[in-house]
């Protein structure tokens, strides 16, 4: 499978992204969906564990067939065994001691060391979050595919191509453009290579009157195939791949791939592998994003033309940086699904809503999965460093054995950017937080 292009399934995934269990006696019924779409209509409640029926759910939306199981481990033996990672592949993770206990998700990132998966229950919802590579069960893919686009990619392609076009405009011929003639976005050369031609002075005339009665399918095309596919769109979240595939229309795919890199963190080479595919996962789409468009700025201002060009493009960037914030997992297209934002830290993603709900009663800090993750993140870093002080043994891997139950912890290294993302993520949560009297005897 070409990297520009993701899985039916991972698709389907992507669509139940920041979908949270709700905490109390009220439950969350996207994901009591999942278990009565593959016949766990007995299962009432969202607490139950159900890593497996998200992963099956999403499966099956694609056309293709699941375990129907409520185990995680019952993807060991299910599809057909990987020999090495593949994007969109099915993961099982083992989890604690017990054997018969595990986690299953969709792999989008890894590393060395780190495998990011899209799954359910991650944090009690729908996330990209990073596991040790040692968990590693089984990796698994599905024995029959029914396409590796499903309908909802393309919707948001058309979206996508939409705004591109609304900023490029009509047909224009600007002597200071040195694209040349241009219609829709697409240069004459451009056009020419499509049409398997080479721009002469005998033929000019006639490839000009052809790209100025350029047809709408034919833009479409020319846009898919070589802009929105070869950037490699299609793999990303969406609401990076409206920003990326403008990028790659109005800086060309390979500056577009290196400018997608620089802002991950990744090695700038021009292609979307494995580590990039990892960075992506592990950073906040909305820091993300808003460095895309800081790099694009600052690359319009280096060029010769930008003194002539220069207030358009930085308006088409801000437009850019607009819309893609509507887009999931920053934000959702239908009016019928709330407005999203999305936090990621050391590896772990959670949605929370950017307008409080009314009905939502505030949760006292202590009962906050993402403030105990980040203070035992810092914990195991700090505590083995100053405990031989006070004459206490204390290892870094007691301190993430005790917090293994509660949250996968980030690496110690980013413990302490950890700590300050999970803080000031947690005031941007549904449920605010609030003061509560606790004492602590030693």
């Amino acid at each position: 499978m070409a990297a520009s292009e993701q899985p039916g399934w991972l698709t389907q995934a992507w669509e139940e992204f920041g979908q949270r269990e709700v905490s109390g006696a009220r439950h969350n019924d996207r994901i009591l969906e999942f278990f009565r779409e593959l016949g766990h209509d007995s299962v009432r409640r969202d607490e139950v564990a159900w890593c497996a029926v998200f992963l099956g759910a999403s499966l099956e939306r694609s056309g293709v067939t699941s375990t129907r199981s409520l185990m995680a481990r019952s993807y060991v033996e299910w599809g057909v065994p990987l020999a090495a990672e593949r994007f969109g592949a099915v993961v099982v993770l083992s989890r604690g001691r017990d054997t018969a206990l595990g986690h299953v998700g969709f792999l989008v990132g890894w590393t060395e060391t780190r495998l990011w998966l899209l799954g359910g229950n991650q944090a009690n919802e729908v996330n990209v979050t990073a596991f040790n590579r040692a968990r590693l069960v089984a990796l698994r893919w599905p024995k029959r595919e029914t396409g590796v686009l499903s309908p909802r990619s393309d919707d948001f392609f058309e979206l996508s191509l939409a705004h591109v076009l609304e900023m490029e405009g009509g047909y224009t011929d600007d002597p200071h453009d040195p694209g040349g003639p241009t219609n829709k976005g697409i240069t004459l050369a451009t056009f020419a290579a499509w049409r398997g031609l080479k721009v002469t002075s005998e033929r000019r005339d006639d490839l000009i009157t052809g790209l100025r009665r350029i047809s709408e399918s034919e833009v479409t095309e020319i846009y898919r195939q070589r802009y929105w596919r070869p950037a490699g769109c299609s793999s990303l979240a969406p609401a990076l791949a409206f920003m990326h595939f403008d990028a790659a229309v109005n800086h060309g795919v390979g500056t577009a791939i290196r400018i997608l890199q620089e802002a991950s963190g990744a090695a700038v080479d021009g292609e979307i592998g494995a580590e990039t595919r990892g960075r992506i996962a592990a950073m906040p789409i909305i820091d993300l994003i808003r460095t895309y468009a800081e790099i694009r700025r600052r690359r319009y201002r280096s060029l010769p033309h930008f003194w002539r060009f220069g207030r358009g493009w930085l308006s088409r960037v801000e437009k850019t940086l607009e819309g893609a914030k509507t887009l999931p997992p920053l934000g959702q297209v239908s009016a019928s699904k709330p407005n999203l934002s999305i936090e990621q830290r050391n590896g772990d993603a959670s949605m929370s809503s950017q307008q409080p709900s009314s009905d939502v009663t505030p949760k006292w800090w202590g009962e906050s999965m993402t403030v105990w993750g980040a203070l035992i993140a810092a914990a195991a870093s700090v505590l083995p460093a100053i405990a031989p002080i006070v004459g206490l043994d204390i290892t870094a891997d007691l301190v993430r054995q005790v917090g293994e139950e509660v949250l996968q912890v980030g690496q110690a290294l980013t413990a302490l950017v950890g700590t300050l993302m999970a803080i000031y993520g947690r005031t941007q949560a549904k449920r605010p937080l609030m003061r509560k009297a606790m004492s602590l005897k030693l």
